[in-house]
């Protein structure tokens, strides 16, 4: 339970309403709780973040939050290939080339909360997942 399921109403509001057709949370905008952990994993996260945001011309502030939410005509019109943790950057890769009656997608980003865990808690993402992650944002910035 590192994240918040009461963010997830917070998050819907903006499709809801009809201005978005994806928000992603962020762990790193203002406005709620995080526990502090890892420092680098924070800094992993920031090389990612950028490494992704360079190649879709995004500029996310958290690329890696698992809280993502879509449209049903975008996230029905994506094929997902990866698993574990090379999931999130092919999805930002493919929301972003992603075009929905012609026109890139509205893409909102909002602060979600967000309590990590220890690796004695549970945690377990490494470092092979981290290449994996660099590994995906190449690999779908230039698959069609």
């Amino acid at each position: 339970m590192e994240y918040d399921p009461q963010d997830l109403k917070r998050l819907a509001q903006p499709i809801i309403e009809g201005r978005a057709d994806v928000v992603i949370g962020s762990r790193f905008l203002s406005g709620q709780e995080k526990r502090v952990l890892y420092f680098w994993h924070y800094m992993a996260n920031r090389f990612l973040t950028f490494a992704s945001n360079m190649f879709t011309n995004l500029n996310l502030s958290d690329m890696e939050t698992c809280y993502k939410l879509f449209r049903k005509e975008v996230i029905k019109g994506i094929k997902i290939e990866e698993n574990r943790f090379g999931f999130e950057p092919e999805i930002v890769a493919k929301v972003a080339k992603f075009r929905l009656d012609g026109q890139r997608l509205r893409i909102y980003e909002m602060g979600i909360s967000y309590s990590g865990r220890t690796y004695e808690e549970g945690k377990k993402i490494g470092w092979k997942d981290g290449v994996r992650a660099l590994y995906a944002i190449i690999k779908y910035r230039f698959a069609s």
